[in-house]
């Protein structure tokens, strides 16, 4: 014999005063962060918020770009929530990088195909990982600090996107590192003429507008050469 249905009223039943705006946030953060798997992020989503941890969520709606070396589903603003989420750390598990890429919704091949890059054991320096993602973003290095720098950078969208040179220096050494066709000299020499441009600000910082016009002047330096040659 069926139970019948039990009748509450308004007195009985409660409601979490903190539960409309945790709603409300959880829905803009959805919306702003449009994952493809709704359920696996959401679980991704409570448990940091359980955690108190960085969630999972993008400062923005993206559009999506068509102008990665493969389609990773991985995206620059996708990267900064990763960052976001991890950079409290110098070193973080593998383990817990994969979980939180599925929880993004990434494809879990891509992740470990970035990791392919530069293979190691049980952990990775979290600026290491942003540089290898920047990478697969980029196609090109000069685009990958691109990537880098907007998303370290401190300044509003749109702006300089400048970040410390130490820091510019740092990934640009380990990413031309993986690459065999910079040799370790013109990495430097480079290196030191962006160094040059920028002391005369006494920051210790480097945007966009620096080493983009950098590279594009030895480009042209160097088609200057072989035309007199």
């Amino acid at each position: 014999m069926p139970l019948p249905d039990t009748m509450f009223c308004a007195q009985q039943i409660h409601i979490p005063p903190e539960l409309p705006d945790i709603l409300k946030q959880f829905t803009k953060a959805a919306i702003r962060t449009q994952p493809a798997d709704v359920l696996q992020w959401s679980a991704g989503y409570f448990s940091a918020l359980s955690r108190g941890d960085p969630l999972p969520v993008k400062d923005r709606i993206e559009i999506p770009m068509a102008t990665q070396k493969t389609d990773t589903g991985l995206t620059q603003g996708l990267l900064k929530v990763l960052h976001k989420q991890c950079s409290h750390k110098e070193y973080v598990e593998l383990a817990d990088l994969e979980r939180k890429w599925k929880n993004l919704c990434l494809p879990v091949e891509k992740f470990r195909a970035l990791l392919q890059l530069d293979p190691c054991e049980d952990k990775i320096e979290e600026i290491k990982f942003l540089a290898l993602g920047c990478s697969m973003l980029g196609g090109s290095l000069n685009t990958a600090m691109k990537h880098l720098c907007e998303i370290l950078t401190a300044d509003p969208e749109g702006g300089p996107a400048r970040i410390p040179f130490e820091t510019f220096s740092y990934v640009y050494r380990y990413l031309s590192g993986l690459d065999w066709d910079i040799s370790a000299s013109d990495t430097e020499s480079y290196l030191s003429s962006l160094k040059n441009s920028i002391d005369s600000r006494k920051d210790g910082m480097i945007g966009l507008s620096d080493f983009l016009r950098s590279k594009k002047e030895n480009v042209e330096n160097l088609e200057k050469k072989t035309q007199k040659t």
